[in-house]
């Protein structure tokens, strides 16, 4: 039996009966597809995500990668996989099929992603990371970029990189030292290092597209004088035939507790001759550039990790219905009783559970973030247009930071599940654990996520920002609140977002005030709470709709089980779970954080 990547059904209802996916057809960008050519492209992705990514995913970490003199090697068996995402498009699927993309919505496209990042992220790296390149050069390249760059990288015939850190420059990007200098011909030349590239050197494809951050000589210091560069591995000519080696070399890779298949790079610029790049956009408007392919890459790296938590938690509950182990508690003393599947037992069950409500919150949260990014694109409201950017600003440092640690907490849980099997490599559990655990640290850390949330996201626009999010919440509660059986648990979720909202704007003046760094301190668990409020919201709109379609005229018994599921789903997350993080809200609110106070040389 092939394996279950993640749950059909549940993307089904979520695209179509909680999003109502079919209603971005009637936008003119849209309206050449329909729900059936929709779902033809999913179910093949989960076809390719099942039989041809997924059996790659434990060959890839036990294999690893090599490196010798410059030259790294990645496990052969990614070769065929890349080969077939190349072939079918798969790798720009929002973009114009003129580039190599297929036109989706991003809706779909977030479809495609669960199934095929769920399977091995690790083989999609290679595939998706030149789109955030191509993305950049779509946007600010010149003419002369785009015809050189564009739909190699889309299509992921050539790899693609973000060359930002360095040795002495991490988190602190305005501090980097590599250099930039005008030449004769109008391309620069590039000098310095950069470490932890992933996928800086591989030999899948024939050239790597590096976009590299450097400060031209004379610029200003910080971030204000930092530009992008394009700077390919092998050269291309204005011809688009290749040069020769551009003095970008690998000077080594990492080793890492995950995602093994995957080489994490130091790279040297120039060390040994001459390495040249062209300039992207304007001088020192690099750190601008940046942010658009950033932003792209936090919402990947949410999906990587709420993905290997929807794998890990199907793997799990399959294990619990196959699994017997212990009598059933009915049982009670009689030794003769048969023993049972785990799943029969409360704590596992609750483990399941407890699963099942993150993993469909945050499905609901990654695809509700991609139907946003449609209606940016496609009404025409101004006021509209609006509204989802600041829900799309609002909620990418929580689908970056938060799912990327629940993410990692389902695929812990799931491990537990397995008992002691789950800590062997006899299952796949023990590696999603490991490989998902990079996301709450790359592109990112989540202390700067939470940082970039406080300090930017919840006071925007005047406030405007977080009133938008409040909005949308406040209207997916009041359509629960008229649900009878959903009025408890409604008025639970109502309650923690009125004192989201209160204690949000509270920490946004802290922020502003002398208490500033207490009001940091509590940044990443406002953050973490805002979250779960989030998922509150969500499984409550879920439950919503699961009694709307109970009570209809026809619900067949395998439907019944479903939506009775969302509800039991939802009511198990705010009656648990949802107190619990209203506790958070209250800690939040407490002024003269110990973090900040105490003297230094107490830790």
């Amino acid at each position: 039996m092939a394996p279950r990547i993640s749950d059909q059904r549940d993307i089904e209802f979520v695209l179509y009966e909680q999003l109502d996916a079919e209603s971005l057809l009637s936008f003119d960008k849209y309206s050449e597809f329909n729900r059936k050519m929709f779902n033809l492209v999913i179910k093949e992705a989960r076809t390719i995500a099942t039989k041809e990514i997924f059996p790659t995913y434990t060959e890839c970490d036990r294999s690893g990668v090599e490196f010798d003199n410059g030259h790294v090697t990645v496990p052969e068996c990614l070769r065929p996989v890349l080969r077939l995402l190349v072939e079918g498009e798969w790798c720009a699927l929002t973009e114009d099929p003129e580039y190599g993309g297929q036109g989706l919505p991003f809706t779909i496209a977030q479809a495609v992603n669960e199934y095929m990042i769920g399977a091995n992220y690790i083989a999609m790296t290679y595939a998706i990371l030149g789109h955030g390149a191509g993305k950049m050069i779509d946007l600010f390249g010149t003419d002369l970029q785009k015809k050189l760059f564009l739909k190699k990288l889309y299509t992921a015939e050539w790899g693609g990189t973000m060359l930002l850190t360095e040795p002495d420059a991490g988190s602190n990007v305005g501090a980097l030292t590599t250099s930039a200098r005008l030449l004769d011909d109008g391309t620069y030349e590039i000098s310095g290092n950069k470490i932890f590239i992933t996928n800086g050197e591989q030999n899948l494809t024939e050239n790597i597209i590096h976009p590299v951050l450097a400060r031209i000589e004379g610029a200003p210091a910080g971030t204000k004088g930092i530009s992008l560069f394009i700077v390919p591995k092998i050269w291309v000519n204005e011809d688009g035939s290749l040069g020769g080696d551009n003095d970008v070399v690998c000077t080594g890779v990492e080793e890492k507790m995950g995602l093994h298949g995957s080489p994490t790079c130091s790279l040297s610029l120039g060390s040994k001759g001459r390495c040249r790049g062209y300039l992207l956009g304007e001088p020192n408007q690099g750190m601008k550039i940046m942010f658009h392919m950033m932003n792209e890459v936090r919402l990947e790296v949410g999906t990587q990790a709420f993905s290997s938590a929807a794998c890990a938690y199907m793997h799990a509950l399959d294990y619990a219905k196959q699994r017997h182990q212990g009598r059933s508690l009915t049982a009670g003393a009689d030794h003769n009783a048969p023993q049972v599947p785990i799943i029969q037992h409360p704590d596992v069950r609750r483990m399941l559970l407890k699963m099942k409500a993150y993993v469909e919150g945050m499905r609901s949260l990654t695809y509700f973030t991609a139907f946003c990014f449609d209606q940016i694109e496609c009404t025409v409201s101004d006021e509209e247009k609006a509204h989802f950017t600041h829900l799309v600003e609002i909620l990418t440092p929580i689908v970056k930071a938060y799912l990327s640690e629940k993410g990692f907490d389902v695929c812990v849980e799931a491990m537990q599940v397995y008992g002691g099997y789950g800590y062997t490599s006899e299952f796949p559990v023990e590696q999603m654990v490991r490989d998902s655990k990079i996301a709450s640290i790359y592109e990112g850390t989540n202390g700067i996520q939470a940082m970039d949330f406080l300090g930017r996201k919840l006071p925007g626009q005047k406030g405007a920002i977080l009133q938008s999010l409040i909005t949308e919440m406040k209207k997916g509660v009041a359509l629960a609140a008229g649900i009878e059986s959903l009025g408890a648990v409604s008025h639970q979720v109502a309650l923690a977002v009125d004192k989201l909202e209160t204690v949000c704007q509270k920490t946004v003046s802290a922020a502003g005030s002398a208490s500033f760094q207490s009001a940091f301190a509590a940044a990443h668990p406002l953050l973490d709470a805002t979250g779960d409020v989030i998922m509150a919201w969500m499984l409550l709109w879920r439950a919503a709709i699961a009694e709307g379609k109970l009570a209809g005229a026809r619900v067949d018994k395998k439907d019944m089980a479903f939506y009775q599921g969302k509800v039991s789903t939802a009511r198990f997350f705010i009656q648990t779970i949802l107190p619990a993080s209203l506790g958070k809200l209250d800690a939040v609110s407490c002024e003269d954080n110990p973090a900040v106070m105490m003297d230094e040389e107490a830790f």
